[in-house]
């Protein structure tokens, strides 16, 4: 099979047959694929809001990239999972930026960018402090942008608490996403994660800061709601402090009309200076996270394929190319040019509709083999929706379940690269193998024999079989391999 170029690794200069030939790998024509469609249940004018942006679509982030620019560095409120002076350019988690921009700077950037990366869809501003309390560099951030990129969605991250005091001019801008990060709707809960607000010129402490946060972040969602603005909601996983509230907070954002909840694990490193970190408050296990997102299937949807992204990050979910926009490395003056994202655009639209039949057929077959059996299966992809990287070169595994309910994204687990150079550490595929915990099966691109054996014998079976097909049908005809009745595969 022809080897596909990775939508990560587009860019400019990119001719529409390279984009092309990168998307589909030669097995595609506008006239076989179908159409674009992956609404599935939702209003078409509701689909047509998300369906590039890859934070609110799951179908979207295998093709559209996000970038945040740190532009807001003030915040009214201390997380006991927060340390904003951390800065690693290897680190991944929000809050850690390498370089902070004035809004004129960030310009020059989200160009640049636009320019190089012809996946780029969403701009957000995400910290590293509140942007709705650092509220005039956001909006003077925004307000430039939309002039010379104004098909650019625009997105922001909040914890609610200064939000209410400029929803007006949210709504009166090109915003029509917001993520609010919300732990807790009892205060109680709320003391052991905030230590200090401040609010109307005035720090706050203990269960008054707490009350005073959930009003404010109650009264976000309602005005949001009130005038049609998507709201994501943020929920970080604290086990023992609120991993069984949670489904009380999906409970409440859901009946504010919040669109998407996004569970996220604690990050408690000590190395990161966190209260969390430094106390040993432990982050949840993956199997943990995934059993808390599956007891509220029934709630809000569920967002299962978050990167926690650093303030600064840029490029598909799951990587960041923001160090190849750094100040330093940029001309000072670049002129947009639209022609990369106008042709990248063409082209996905009918990749993205052979995907999402490919999907839909992949479900059908699983679910019709009636064989009981529910798996997860790692897959090492470097986007695209394609099975089209080597096992030792992948720094994540996606993660999906087949069941009678069909194939299903359902995460993702981060690792340390294996192979570097050619040569792989003992060590490092020990970690390997102790993030696929839960894993059945890994689909990649290649593998040497090595890693195969120890996957083999820590009980995970490992498989290159599948190279470069769709994702969901190369998991489809694993699966069927593995656990179609003899009756069904002499039938089939």
């Amino acid at each position: 099979m022809a080897q596909l170029i990775p939508l990560g690794s587009l860019g400019a200069p990119t001719s529409a047959e390279t984009m092309r030939e990168a998307l589909s790998g030669g097995g595609c024509s506008s006239s076989s694929c179908g159409s674009s469609d992956g609404a599935g249940d939702l209003p078409p004018e509701l689909w047509d809001r998300i369906k590039d942006h890859p934070c609110y679509s799951e179908e979207a982030h295998h093709y559209f990239a996000r970038m945040h620019v740190a532009v807001a560095p003030a915040c009214n409120i201390q997380c006991n999972y927060c340390n904003r002076k951390y800065d690693c350019a290897n680190e991944s988690r929000p809050g850690v930026v390498s370089e902070k921009l004035t809004p004129e700077q960030a310009l020059g950037k989200v160009i640049a960018v636009a320019n190089e990366v012809p996946q780029f869809s969403v701009l957000g501003i995400a910290g590293p402090g509140d942007s709705a309390y650092d509220w005039r560099k956001t909006k003077a951030t925004f307000e430039l942008v939309s002039r010379v990129i104004p098909d650019v969605k625009l997105c922001l991250s909040s914890n609610g608490l200064a939000l209410p005091d400029h929803v007006d001019e949210i709504a009166g801008m090109n915003i029509d996403h917001v993520t609010l990060t919300i732990n807790m709707v009892d205060p109680e809960v709320g003391t052991k994660i905030y230590p200090w607000i401040f609010h109307r010129g005035k720090r706050w402490t203990g269960l008054d800061a707490a009350k005073i946060l959930h009003e404010r972040q109650m009264e976000s969602l309602d005005l949001l709601k009130a005038r049609d603005i998507l709201v994501k909601v943020n929920s970080v996983m604290i086990p023992g402090i609120n991993d069984e509230h949670l489904i009380e907070v999906n409970k409440v954002v859901k009946g504010k009309g919040a669109f998407l909840h996004n569970i996220m694990p604690l990050i408690s490193d000590p190395a990161h200076g966190t209260h969390f970190g430094l106390t040993g408050q432990r982050g949840p296990t993956a199997m943990e996270l995934k059993a808390l997102q599956d007891r509220l299937e029934d709630g809000t949807k569920l967002m299962r394929h978050c990167r926690q992204c650093r303030a600064d990050a840029v490029g598909l979910l799951g990587e960041d190319r923001g160090q190849e926009f750094n100040l330093d490395l940029r001309p000072e003056e670049v002129v947009y040019d639209p022609s990369q994202r106008e042709t990248y655009r063409e082209i996905v639209a009918v990749e993205r509709g052979e995907h999402v039949a490919v999907r839909k057929a992949a479900s059908a077959e699983v679910s019709g083999l009636q064989a009981g059996a529910s798996v997860l299966v790692a897959v090492a992809t470097r986007g695209g929706g394609r099975i089209n990287q080597h096992f030792g070169h992948a720094t994540e595994f996606q993660v999906y379940e087949a069941s009678a309910k069909g194939v299903a994204f359902i995460g993702h687990r981060k690792v340390e690269q294996y192979c570097e150079g050619g040569w792989g550490e003992d060590a490092t595929l020990d970690g390997v193998i102790a993030a696929l915990e839960g894993v059945t099966v890994v689909l990649c691109a290649k593998i040497g024999d090595c890693p195969k054996d120890s996957l083999t014998a820590a009980g995970i079976e490992a498989t290159d079989e599948h190279a470069y097909d769709w994702i969901e049908a190369g998991i489809a005809a694993w699966y069927a391999a593995r656990y179609a009745p003899a009756e069904q595969l002499l039938t089939a």
